[in-house]
């Protein structure tokens, strides 16, 4: 093999793997984003909930017994 195919070959590897890069960082991203939106509704649904909790009113077995018992 001739350094010229030789050449010709180790670009078109480079321009192969330029363009892989470029994809992987673009999933990259778009992961990055769905993470920051999950992360996001999981704290909305965390706040949710102990809002709810907090405003639930507990069984009477769970209450402590009167002063006078």
């Amino acid at each position: 093999m001739d350094a010229e195919s030789r050449l010709t070959e180790l670009e078109s590897r480079l321009a192969h793997h330029e363009r892989m890069a470029e994809e992987m960082s673009a999933v990259l991203f778009e992961q990055g984003r769905t993470i920051d939106l999950l992360t996001a509704q999981m704290r909305r649904l965390r706040d949710r909930v102990a809002e709810l909790e907090s405003g639930v009113s507990r069984a009477p077995q769970d209450e402590p017994p009167p002063p006078h018992y």
